[in-house]
């Protein structure tokens, strides 16, 4: 695999099990996680714990405290919101090493602000139509591994 800084971010993740899943992704790829507050877990959970099993100390993770936190340290960087709402498919954008994958809670998805701060840079994963959409770790993996694969 070839160096990057791609980055995972969670808004404000409810279930740590899907946290602890994608903080394991995160190492196994070289990527940074980072989660945006409020959290609808303590870090030390147990099942966040569980899923990331040993990997969590190897975890490359940056808590922002809020949204602007996260907009402050992304700066002029590029980010992309990974939605089932996204005008376009994963397949037709072009990722860079430097890319934020950005996604929403389990419940609720991203954030008004969120949409409106950059609502044009949604991008989805095909399914099925009138599907539900998929488990937040593997769309995580998902859109993480296609930008993998177009950077390498």
């Amino acid at each position: 695999m070839r160096p990057h800084n791609l980055k995972i971010v969670l808004m404000q993740p409810c279930i740590a099990p899907n946290t602890g899943n994608i903080a394991r992704l995160a190492v196994a790829t070289g990527c940074s996680l980072h989660l945006v507050r409020p959290l609808g877990f303590v870090l030390d959970d147990r099942t966040l714990r569980r899923s990331a099993m040993d990997y969590w100390p190897r975890l490359k993770l940056t808590i922002h405290d809020d949204d602007q936190a996260l907009w402050d340290a992304i700066g002029n960087q590029r980010p992309w919101l990974i939605s089932s709402k996204g005008a376009q498919t994963i397949w037709q954008a072009t990722f860079t090493s430097d890319d934020w994958l950005i996604f929403g809670n389990e419940p609720r998805g991203l954030t008004d602000s969120t949409w409106q701060r950059h609502g044009d840079r949604a991008l989805r994963i095909p399914q099925t139509p009138g599907e539900r959409c998929l488990n937040l770790s593997t769309a995580a993996g998902i859109a993480l591994y296609e930008a993998l694969r177009q950077i390498a």
